[in-house]
């Protein structure tokens, strides 16, 4: 099996603090911001950064979902990691300044892949179509930040 990675980075109108502090919002932002291919989304312990518990499902193409129950820890500032109990699969957001009233915010995941032609499929296109749902999901992050 070989290591997937999909990266997806944007830079947003506002601090660094109020992105940061949108994404580890799980209870009231998250939610809204999350695309279409997000569905059954429950916040089943925390909402707010470190010790969440949230559940979606995460439907990456007409014939792939993924049942995602996320654990979430803030491991330094800035940062926020999403462990699946179901999967291998990790997500590090990560936002830092980019220069006045601005931020830079740098979504990560990695997973251990299928094996054989099934994971050079997965190896060659699955990073390019969670690339487009998480800048989806940037963008939205970027609309309600930016009020």
């Amino acid at each position: 099996m070989a290591q997937v990675e999909a990266t997806t980075e944007r830079i947003i109108a506002a601090g660094a603090e109020a992105v940061f502090d949108a994404l580890a919002d799980y209870k009231e932002v998250r939610g809204k911001v999350l695309p279409g291919h997000f569905s059954e989304y429950e916040v089943r312990e925390g909402g707010d950064g470190e010790g969440t518990l949230v559940h979606w499902k995460l439907q990456a193409t007409s014939k792939r979902v993924r049942d995602c129950l996320l654990e979430v820890s803030e491991p330094t500032d800035g940062q926020l990691v999403e462990k699946d109990r179901n999967s291998s699969m990790v997500t590090t957001w990560t936002v830092t300044p980019a220069g006045e009233g601005k931020s830079r915010a740098v979504v990560s995941t990695v997973w251990n892949g299928a094996g054989g032609i099934g994971g050079f499929f997965e190896k060659t296109f699955a990073p390019k179509g969670l690339g487009r749902i998480y800048d989806e999901l940037l963008q939205n992050l970027a609309t309600e930040v930016e009020k």
